[in-house]
C-alpha cells in the first residue's frame, strides 16, 4: 500500500488534478465534488501510523458544508430575484396609463392649465417662476413668494395653449443672500412598462425610459 505522510492538502490536489487548490476552489462548479475527491484521497493514503485526527476531518467536512451552502444559497436568491422581477412586471401593468411625477421642467398643460412642481432643499424667503415657451425664452414670470423647504406644485393659467403644448418652466430660490436648492419635478404619462436588467422600466410619453425607482409619485 501506498503511503503518504507528509504531503499536504494543496499537495495531493495538486498531484491529483494538475492545478492548484487554490485555484481549483475558486471555481464554483463542482467545488464540493472535489473537496470530497480530496478527503477520501487523503483518508486512503494516509499514514496508518499517524492518521488524521478527527479535527482534520471535522474542518475538511465544514468546507463541504460551507461551499454547499454558499451554492444553494446563491440558487435560491437567483430564483427569488427571477419571482420578484416577474412580480414587479405585472405590478407595473397596471401602470400603464396613470399619471407620474419625475424629475424634469415640462409643463403639464391640460385644460388651459400648466402644472408641475418643484422640491426645495430649504426654506426660501423668495421662488420666483419663470415659465419657457417652446424656443427656450421666457414668456412669463411670477413671484411665488415664501416656501418651505420640501415639494411644491405650482400652476400657470395658459389659456392660449393646447392640451401637451411644449412648455417649460424654471424655479430661483434665495434665502436672504444665499441660492436654496431646487429640483424641478413634471408630471409624465405611463404608456407602457418592461424589465431590464432584472429591473422594471417604464415607458413615458415625455421622458422615455424612466427606471421605477426614479418615479417620485403616483398621480
Amino acid at each position: 500500500m501506498s503511503t503518504v505522510t507528509s504531503a499536504s492538502s494543496a499537495d495531493i490536489y495538486t498531484a491529483l488534478n494538475g492545478t492548484s487548490a487554490t485555484k481549483a476552489a475558486s471555481d464554483e462548479a463542482g467545488s464540493a465534488d472535489r473537496f470530497l475527491k480530496l478527503l477520501v484521497t487523503q483518508l486512503q493514503n494516509q499514514d496508518p501510523l499517524n492518521p488524521m485526527d478527527n479535527a482534520q476531518i471535522t474542518s475538511q467536512m465544514a468546507q463541504i458544508n460551507t461551499v454547499n451552502g454558499i451554492e444553494k444559497l446563491n440558487t435560491t436568491v437567483g430564483t427569488l430575484n427571477t419571482q420578484f422581477v416577474q412580480m414587479q412586471a405585472l405590478q407595473g401593468a397596471s401602470l400603464i396609463g396613470r399619471e407620474v411625477t419625475l424629475q424634469g421642467n415640462r409643463l403639464d398643460v391640460q385644460d388651459g392649465v400648466a402644472e408641475g412642481g418643484y422640491d426645495l432643499s430649504g426654506k426660501a424667503d423668495t421662488v420666483t417662476l419663470e415659465v419657457l415657451g417652446a424656443d427656450g425664452r421666457v414668456i412669463d414670470t411670477q413671484q411665488l413668494g415664501a416656501q418651505t423647504a420640501g415639494r411644491h406644485e405650482l400652476s400657470w393659467n395658459a389659456p392660449a395653449y393646447a392640451d401637451g403644448a411644449e412648455l417649460r418652466f424654471r424655479i430661483t430660490a434665495t434665502q436672504g443672500a444665499n441660492a436654496v436648492t431646487s429640483t424641478l419635478l413634471m408630471r409624465d404619462h405611463v404608456e407602457s412598462v418592461t424589465t431590464r436588467n432584472g429591473s422594471l422600466v417604464l415607458q413615458t410619453r415625455y421622458t422615455g425610459d424612466v427606471a421605477y425607482g426614479d418615479v417620485k409619485a403616483f398621480n
